[in-house]
C-alpha cells in the first residue's frame, strides 16, 4: 500500500493541479513547509523540556 509507481504519482499531481490550480499550489506548499518547521521546533522544545526534567530528577537523587 505504500508502493506508488511513476504513473500513480503523475496522476495524483495532475489531480492536485486540477483541483487547486497552478496559483494555489505554491501557497499550499509554503503552508505545509511552515507546518513541518513548527512541528519540528515544538518537538525539539519538548525534548529539551523533558531532558531538563530528567536532569532535575537525577540531581535530586544525588547524595550530598
Amino acid at each position: 500500500m505504500g508502493n506508488f509507481g511513476t504513473t500513480e504519482i503523475i496522476l495524483i499531481l495532475l489531480l492536485v493541479l486540477v483541483f487547486f490550480g497552478s496559483k494555489k499550489i505554491p501557497e499550499l506548499a509554503q503552508g505545509l513547509g511552515r507546518g513541518i518547521r513548527d512541528f519540528r521546533k515544538a518537538m525539539k522544545e519538548g525534548d529539551d523540556e523533558s531532558r531538563t526534567d530528567d536532569q532535575r530528577k537525577i540531581e535530586e537523587k544525588k547524595p550530598q
